[in-house]
């Protein structure tokens, strides 16, 4: 500092790398223990907050996970911020609830067996305190809500179950499956209930005593019968109501709200299909412009269409490609540059694909004509 005037600054160092450190396994097997196929994981994704982990496996199941250490430390944490102390704490996630999305399926007309297993799950926005979700397999698309459900227990009667009379049957808690079936006016069609000889000095009825939370998982939406070939990809739009399902040939864009209609907008499938020469692998929508998604294919080449364009994207905006080096084409080079996955950046600027040997960052320039009314 010179006359208290000039604050002389060190320069900065060159930046610190990153320091990668292990921090939690889920399913960790014992020695010894065999891995069964349908617990294999097949599909993984974090919501938009990194609060909340969903995975899917072979056998058709959808595990969620919630992360802890942002709700145990909130105010040391902003005590933190506050003396501008850097936060080294390692993420750490418990299990939330897991559900049954898929079933194996058989597909009569075509003779074809159809897996349970999970290939795609995306986050939905939430509402209401409710976690929404998209899971698919390779042929329909489930959305999930999973919310909090209070559950009352009930306290027993003092007479017997299969003495039991009145309006309804005795149970132990709401959802309880009582194995005795139970009729409108108390009824069975097995017993005939009566009061035990001599009767009871006093009758205790039902009563609440107790309220729990449950983690319940409903099923709201059922898209199916709208692709011929295994879906890949399903990606939701920032629009927060529709989104795309895409298979190796076709991209469908759908209405949350609405399960037995689809819109083809991307159909590569030529007339004769000796002349296929690529598949669509992935599709992806624009993180926040609406209007805007991008899908990869086996060849290597990324296509960003626009939706304002036409009804049938079979137009691209832009294409993303890396050029040929002279005489590099072997057998494996399409084998090898077929994109297996492509992913944007949260702010859209930046697109990531991943093919067979390498990952690879896009620059997306994306042009936006403002629209005026005749």
């Amino acid at each position: 500092m010179n006359g208290g005037d000039e604050v002389v600054t060190a320069p900065a160092g060159p930046p610190q790398p990153l320091d990668w450190k292990f921090s939690q396994v889920f399913g960790e097997r014992t020695a010894g223990e065999e891995v069964q196929e349908v617990d294999i994981i097949s599909a993984i994704e974090f919501d938009k907050t990194g609060d909340h982990l969903a995975t899917g496996d072979r056998g058709g199941r959808v595990v969620l996970f919630e992360r802890t250490d942002t709700k145990d430390h909130d105010a040391l944490r902003r005590d933190l911020e506050r003396m501008d102390h850097p936060i080294n704490r390692h993420p750490e996630f418990r299990y939330k609830t897991e559900f049954q999305s898929h079933e194996p399926e058989f597909d009569y007309l075509k003779s074809l067996e159809i897996e349970e297993k999970i290939n795609k799950i995306r986050w939905c926005q939430t509402a209401n305190g409710a976690l929404f979700l998209l899971s698919t397999n390779d042929k329909t698309i489930k959305f999930w809500k999973v919310q909090e459900k209070k559950v009352k227990k009930i306290s027993e009667m003092n007479l017997d179950p299969p003495k039991a009379v009145g309006n309804g049957c005795v149970a132990s808690s709401s959802n309880s499956n009582s194995p005795t079936p139970c009729l409108a006016n108390g009824g069975s069609p097995d017993n005939d209930f009566s009061f035990p000889p001599g009767g009871l000095p006093s009758l205790r009825l039902p009563v609440v005593t107790s309220q729990e939370t449950n983690l319940v998982a409903r099923c709201r939406r059922v898209y199916a019968h709208a692709h011929d070939y295994h879906i890949n990809s399903i990606s939701n739009n920032s629009d927060g109501e529709t989104f795309i399902s895409a298979d190796d040939l076709r991209i469908n864009l759908w209405n949350l709200e609405i399960s037995n209609q689809s819109f083809n907008i991307v159909d590569v499938k030529p007339a004769n299909m000796e002349d296929l020469t690529e598949v669509i692998t992935s599709a992806e929508f624009h993180p926040t412009h609406c209007n805007m998604l991008a899908y990869s294919s086996s060849k290597g080449s990324i296509r960003l269409i626009d939706l304002r364009q036409s009804a049938l994207c079979d137009s691209h905006a832009k294409l993303f490609e890396e050029p040929e080096a002279p005489g590099s084409r072997s057998f494996f080079t399409e084998i090898i540059a077929s994109i297996s996955d492509i992913k944007f950046a949260k702010d859209g600027r930046y697109m990531l694909s991943r093919d067979y040997m390498t990952l690879k960052v896009w620059l997306c320039f994306i042009l936006f004509v403002p629209f005026f009314p005749l």
